[in-house]
């Protein structure tokens, strides 16, 4: 059953200095392995904003949380606020919360790039989807209420 509920994080900028220092502060495989994951989801929109939340850089279509990255002490996870809900052929989403999804990645495995950056593009574009469809129903709610 897919939910309309968006996850809001109303700090969100276009570039947040608190993000750019956590990547900074990451270094090693790890940390280039954040870095990557996060800059392909700062890539997919000029509407998309960021902000440190629960310690980790999220990425937001306005203020709608749509992926994450957070890195481990062995490994890096890019996650989905939405990612229970996402198309996962290719098996990479791994979690059983009622929302949440992530891809586990380590320095010394494969990592199928375009099914992950496909992911990516599909956790925009549904928040993107779902935010339009709040405000269709907010302009039509306010045509009703005139």
């Amino acid at each position: 059953m897919k939910t309309n509920r968006l996850f809001r994080l109303p700090g969100a900028i276009r570039r947040d200095p608190a993000v750019e220092a956590w990547l900074g502060a990451h270094s090693g495989e790890l940390g280039d392995i954040a870095r990557y994951w996060f800059e392909v989801m700062r890539q997919r929109g000029g509407d998309v904003r960021e902000l440190l939340h629960d310690g980790h850089p999220t990425a937001c279509v306005g203020d709608a949380a749509f992926g994450y990255v957070n890195a481990f002490t062995g490994h890096v996870n890019v996650g989905f606020f939405h990612g229970s809900e996402l198309p996962n052929p290719e098996q990479l989403l791994v979690g059983t919360g009622k929302f949440m999804r992530h891809v586990k990645l380590r320095p010394d495995m494969a990592v199928d790039r375009t099914a992950l950056t496909l992911l990516i593009d599909q956790a925009y574009a549904d928040i993107r989807r779902r935010l339009e469809a709040d405000e269709r129903k907010e302009r039509a709610f306010r045509c009703n209420t005139t």
